[in-house]
């Protein structure tokens, strides 16, 4: 079989990125697979063409709604009639007639916690499964950045499916991650494909502040010169909506701000105008960018520290997969791993909350219910249950550590990522385009003075409306 011409005839390209190929074969040869690769190496092309070439249901699981929502739409425009998403805008109706026509599709996309429910999981266990996806695998780790304990549970479900070949996909996750997935999904002899972490076109730089003020400023003023599209992270979802009207209103910047608590259509539609071109900053939470398709954002400023270093790589890895030169700022002011620590401890449930009534346990936030929800059903004893969650929480400290250490080195930052990662080929560190502490410009990433003009003029009826509408 030539695969370039199958890649052709199904989805009109003409070559295959680093690492797909590889990934395709093995899934064709009936061997499972995990493959980390960078953010922007198109993961999705791995299982659509291995799912047009293999007999039987693709399913995939995927952890955003929106994430889905938009691959089903891509697969869609370009005439693939039977893909579908299983998700929150459907009505009971929708989804139990999905349900009962499961034969009718080729790729199913759901949520781990849809495939936790009885009905969801029997009807999927009546049918053939030619190819079982974990997207976004790193939230099946425990030791990950972006736990859900449901995804724990998909060992289970595939070895009740007959244990159909398997795709487990990730951008980011270190060693010791990648050993947990494996344990979670009891996947014994699997081939590993992993690749680099690195993306060379990407430019690193940290700035740092005494004072919250001086790192207001500094974002306002970095958003000013850069070019753009580009995206601004926050921990805070009122911060990112506040940030986002002064940009349009003060700035007069086609800016809007995305988070987990806006409605889902409202969600949909401003990562459409993102990707479309009609916005050029994003103010966001880490809810906004997985699966994004737009090749040319030129910057990813993180006003707030991320989660840890696997976030991180996640959220700058949306910068440049076009190729071209583009840069990751990280703004620090003293005392902002307060914050961090604080939203960390947040995550993780109360053991105290295991003797909660039912009734009671109903009220919890969802990420605490999904938690306990987790440990109940695991039938540890409560002092295991209370050991795991410590372990967890030592586990987030280590990673804050590493964090704070990537902000504070004097060394090539490039480097002291990749080593985190796990990796020792530094042939392409170091240099004019690196890093601030390799002593990379700004410059390049800076927007032309007659286009600052341009812009400026070119939304002067933008800021009367959002004037008008306020």
């Amino acid at each position: 079989m030539n695969l370039e011409q199958e890649l052709k005839r199904y989805l009109g390209f003409d070559t295959f990125r680093m690492g797909q190929k590889e990934v395709i074969e093995t899934v064709l040869s009936g061997e499972d697979v995990f493959a980390m690769l960078p953010t922007g190496m198109g993961k999705t092309v791995c299982y659509q063409l291995s799912g047009y070439l293999l007999d039987g249901l693709v399913v995939i699981v995927s952890p955003l709604l929106s994430l889905m929502q938009d691959q089903v739409e891509r697969m869609r425009a370009y005439g693939e009639k039977r893909a579908v998403a299983l998700n929150s805008f459907l009505s009971t109706a929708e989804k139990n007639e999905i349900l009962a026509h499961l034969s009718a599709y080729k790729f199913v996309f759901l949520s781990p916690e849809m495939l936790a429910s009885e009905g969801v999981r029997t009807a999927f266990l009546r049918e053939k499964i030619g190819l079982f996806v974990i997207d976004e695998a790193h939230c099946i780790s425990q030791w990950g950045h972006d736990f859900r304990p449901d995804y724990l549970f998909l060992g289970e479900f595939r070895e009740k499916a007959g244990k159909p070949t398997t795709m487990v996909l990730t951008a980011t996750a270190t060693k010791r991650v990648r050993a947990d997935i494996l344990e979670q999904l009891d996947l014994s002899g699997i081939k590993e494909i992993i690749y680099s972490v690195n993306r060379p076109n990407i430019s690193f730089r940290v700035e740092k502040f005494a004072a919250k003020r001086e790192k207001e400023e500094a974002l306002l003023d970095l958003v000013e010169k850069l070019a753009t599209p580009g995206i601004i992270y926050f921990s805070s979802k009122r911060l990112a909506e506040e940030t986002a009207h002064i940009l349009r209103r003060e700035k007069g910047r086609r800016a809007a701000y995305y988070h987990g608590d806006m409605e889902p259509l409202d969600r949909i539609l401003i990562q459409e105008q993102f990707v479309s071109g009609q916005l050029d900053l994003i103010c966001a939470t880490s809810a906004f960018g997985m699966g994004i398709d737009k090749a040319d954002i030129r910057f990813v400023i993180h006003y707030h520290l991320p989660a840890d270093l696997e976030a991180y790589m996640q959220e700058v890895g949306r910068a440049g997969r076009d190729g071209l030169a583009s840069v990751a700022i990280l703004l620090y002011a003293n005392g902002d791993e307060v914050l961090r620590r604080q939203l960390a401890d947040r995550d993780l449930p109360d053991p105290n909350l295991l003797q909660l009534p039912e009734n009671l346990k109903e009220t919890l936030p969802e990420a605490e219910k999904r938690f306990l929800n987790y440990f109940l059903r695991s039938g540890l004893a409560e002092a295991e249950i209370r050991e795991r969650i410590e372990k967890r929480r030592l586990v987030k400290q280590e990673n804050l550590e590493a964090l704070l250490g990537f902000i504070q080195t004097e060394d090539c930052r490039r480097v002291y990522l990749m080593r985190y990662f796990g990796e020792n080929d530094f042939s392409e560190t170091g240099g004019e385009g690196c890093c601030d502490n390799d002593a990379a410009s700004l410059e390049p990433f800076l927007r032309q003075e007659e286009e600052r003009d341009t812009v400026s003029s070119s939304s002067f009826r933008e800021r009367l409306h959002d004037l008008l509408l306020e």
